[in-house]
């Protein structure tokens, strides 16, 4: 079958999504995008990963998230969304908003990492033939870089913008201070920066530690939240224990067995009491806690089935929780050996 003769995206696709401004930009992303990170590199299938794209678009998710490095192996991921591109989503590119990042180990040597001016604007181009794209919407610096002026990674964001190979940039897991110091250069150069895409979730509140989350609502930045179920662990998956055909099984780069603390599994059950009260899975709940307020502008879901990504968009519906809720969620996640992802 010619998927590119078949596929016409659902005419309802706009109908349920809830698009919200990227900080004080113009730009409004979906509640819900779709990240890359998993399950689209070379050892997945290619016919999943189109029906997890499609059921996405059909059901609102414009945004796909992506990085140089996803994989595996490196680039896979990318080459696979080429791919994907060309049989599925050419005629709605400007329906969609397609990003990715640099900033991780990429190719061997001193030039395929961290956050050189040689390293960003390579990336990004290799990242371009990849996709099969002219220019991405979002391109993000991956992760500060303690040996690079900051002045040259900014300089070369704001480089890539006026060569118009993307048309907003992004900072990924930067903390409060360095965030403030990186948007003072952007703003001096006149960079379209208008988001941060940092890891947190019940399990995870580092943002709020570091002052990224308050700092990114003083300098009206968005936030994309990643690893919103703590890669996997607020789900149902586990609340009896370990399924064989769990990730912790299948791929222990990410989520290891001991992360299942005695601790974190009470924690798990409990906060699965207080979903089931609201009628909701407790990863729909997790997901609803993230977008709860308005700072958190989008939430990265990641799939390896289409019916989890129908699962997660019922989150949007119900994302308000009574002071009752939270504080009983507050503690019960930040008890004792509770909070992080222990790898």
């Amino acid at each position: 079958m010619d998927v590119r003769k078949t596929y016409t995206a659902a005419s309802s696709r706009y109908d349920r999504m809830e698009y919200p401004h990227c900080g004080q930009s113009g730009l409004c992303l979906p509640r819900l995008a779709l990240g890359f990170w998993h399950n689209f590199g070379d050892t997945a299938a290619y016919d999943n990963m189109r029906a997890l794209c499609t059921t996405a678009f059909d059901h609102g998710i414009t945004y796909f998230d992506l990085a140089n490095n996803y994989g595996p192996a490196y680039g896979s991921a990318e080459e696979n969304f080429g791919r994907l591109y060309d049989d599925l989503f050419r005629p709605y590119r400007d329906e969609l908003v397609i990003a990715t990042k640099a900033g991780y180990d990429m190719w061997p040597g001193p030039y395929g990492n961290w956050g050189s001016r040689k390293y960003l604007i390579a990336s990004l181009d290799q990242s371009l033939r990849r996709m099969h794209l002219d220019y991405v919407d979002i391109f993000y610096h991956h992760r500060m870089d303690p040996h690079t002026p900051l002045e040259e990674t900014m300089g070369a964001l704001g480089q890539i913008v006026r060569s118009g190979k993307a048309l907003y940039v992004g900072l990924s897991n930067y903390d409060g201070p360095t965030l403030e110091k990186a948007t003072a250069i952007l703003r001096e150069l006149k960079v379209p920066f208008i988001v941060n895409q940092n890891r947190y979730s019940i399990f995870d509140r580092t943002i709020e530690a570091n002052g990224l989350k308050k700092t990114s609502a003083a300098l009206g930045l968005g936030i994309v939240a990643f690893s919103p179920l703590c890669q996997g662990l607020l789900t149902n998956r586990y609340l009896h224990g370990i399924p064989e055909d769990s990730r912790i099984h299948r791929d222990g780069r990410f989520l290891k067995e001991k992360s299942l603390t005695p601790e974190k599994l009470t924690a798990i059950r409990a906060l699965n009491e207080i979903a089931e009260k609201r009628g909701q899975t407790l990863a729909e709940m997790a997901l609803a806690w993230d977008l709860k307020d308005d700072d958190i502008t989008t939430v990265l879901i990641g799939a390896s089935k289409p019916a989890q990504i129908l699962d997660n968009i019922k989150a949007i519906e119900n994302t308000s929780f009574s002071e009752e809720e939270l504080a009983l969620i507050n503690k019960i996640s930040l008890a004792p050996g509770v909070q992080g992802l222990i790898r």
